[in-house]
């Protein structure tokens, strides 16, 4: 790696900007300090450390070498907070020290998300320093993703500027030298159940058979919205799914068989047909999951009937869903579920699915820059997780590229995190190629 680079790298990586715990609420602002330091001071743009409701956000801007007023526009997210760094004793480096041994580089945020997001900027300093930049970039990063939160997702929607394009170097290879696109991402319905079935507890022996039971209730009603025998949920739930189409179906043959990522996970197949279906299951149907019970008193042994339930579940919504009609359908269900006399009190809350159709411009031209740089076009795949800035593009019709350079082994979230190093320069050269193709974008 070259020495500047290391060194800047470096530097950004010794910013302990842990968002999740609150004493280092100062080094997360100082690492988003970082990024809008070097959009200024590198790629001779502006960007300012924003304040935007409770958080802040690096909004930065670097013109197009030729033309600004008339070039395309494309807008880069990435994130500058990390994972905490926990359990320090299985780190064999320092954390917050880069470090590098054989052919990767070690330490926090190397991959998620300091390093790639870094690779952006370094790509936009080349161009910018050889007069190359055709495009309009703008930065817009936050320092919440990893506590899961939405400011960005607020700013994506209050803006009134947008982009033809939309970047995001936050992901992986399916394996080394394989690239993919993340098309879409499923949403997610999260429902808290209170069952309640009578005034109090009950003697199981003098009411049991008789009188209601809230856990039985909570189990039916649940039971009511998770997959059937054939694996999947009621077609109540699965309206409004857009189905992959030939093209990405294609692509996903080249995907490990679901039978050795469930073998690899250590899991069992939910049905007969779960390993043959499993990519289609996790990334293009939606699906349900209990999240946890809590009902009489677990680890006991009584013989109460109880009158008191309550449990947690999540509804992960595929592409095309619609969050109201979903969280409707699924409260419904349940409540129909319950026997007469039980009272449910169901809250629920969601975020939709976002998908990005393959043919999007955005999208072919980025496969043409990985293709010409890589040797290799990227497949294109759909996540099965949710993330919550995918649909507020979607939504703004900003068609965004989600890829990045991790790997299944750089340890993302655990202890020694790490990048594969020649990932450096050949992420710069295509994150370089990959502004330089959306010179092509149409006008809009």
């Amino acid at each position: 790696m070259d020495e500047t680079w290391r060194s800047e790298l470096a530097e950004f990586i010794a910013i302990p900007s842990v968002s999740a715990d609150s004493t280092h609420r100062e080094d997360v602002k100082q690492a988003g300090e970082w990024v809008c330091d070097f959009i200024r001071s590198k790629c001779g743009g502006i960007a300012e450390l924003t304040p935007y409701g409770e958080k802040e956000l690096a909004l930065g801007e670097i013109p197009a070498s030729t033309d600004p007023d008339t070039a395309p526009t494309v807008l880069v997210y990435g994130h500058f907070d990390v994972q905490p760094p926990a359990p320090l004793d299985l780190w064999e480096s320092e954390p917050f020290e880069l470090t590098i041994k054989d052919e990767w580089a070690y330490a926090r945020g190397i991959t998620d998300d300091k390093g790639q997001l870094y690779i952006m900027l370094k790509a936009a300093q080349r161009l910018v320093e050889q007069k190359a930049l055709p495009v309009n970039l703008r930065f817009a990063c936050d320092g919440e993703e990893e506590i899961g939160g939405t400011t960005i997702v607020d700013w994506i929607r209050d803006d009134d500027i947008g982009a033809n394009a939309g970047i995001i170097f936050d992901g992986g290879m399916l394996r080394v030298d394989v690239p993919m696109f993340s098309l879409s991402t499923r949403g997610l319905i999260a429902f808290d159940v209170k069952v309640t079935t009578g005034e109090r507890d009950l003697h199981s022996g003098m009411y049991g058979g008789a009188a209601l039971n809230a856990i039985h209730v909570l189990m039916r009603s649940l039971g009511a919205v998770t997959a059937g025998a054939n694996g999947l949920l009621p077609e109540t739930l699965r309206q409004g799914i857009i189905p992959p189409t030939a093209d990405e179906l294609e692509n996903w043959k080249a995907l490990p068989a679901g039978a050795e990522e469930l073998a690899l996970q250590g899991a069992r197949p939910l049905d007969p047909n779960a390993a043959e279906q499993f990519n289609i299951r996790t990334m293009a149907e939606p699906s349900a999951d209990v999240n946890g019970i809590i009902g009489g008193k677990p680890g006991l042994r009584n013989t109460t009937l109880s009158v008191n339930a309550a449990g947690e579940i999540t509804v992960r919504l595929a592409p095309g869903q619609d969050v109201d009609t979903i969280g409707n359908a699924v409260e419904k269900l349940m409540r129909d579920a319950a026997p007469p006399g039980a009272e449910l009190d169901i809250k629920w809350k969601g975020v939709p699915a976002g998908l990005m159709r393959p043919d999007a411009p955005a999208i072919q031209l980025g496969a043409d820059a990985f293709e010409q740089v890589l040797g290799v076009r990227p497949l294109l795949v759909r996540s099965g997780g949710t993330l919550p800035i995918v649909p507020a593009l979607a939504d703004k019709g900003i068609a965004t590229v989600i890829t990045g350079f991790g790997l299944p082994e750089s340890n993302v979230h655990s202890p020694n995190e790490k990048f594969l190093v020649r990932y450096f320069e050949q992420g710069v050269d295509t994150a370089a190629a990959l502004y330089t193709k959306y010179a092509d974008l149409p006008a809009t």
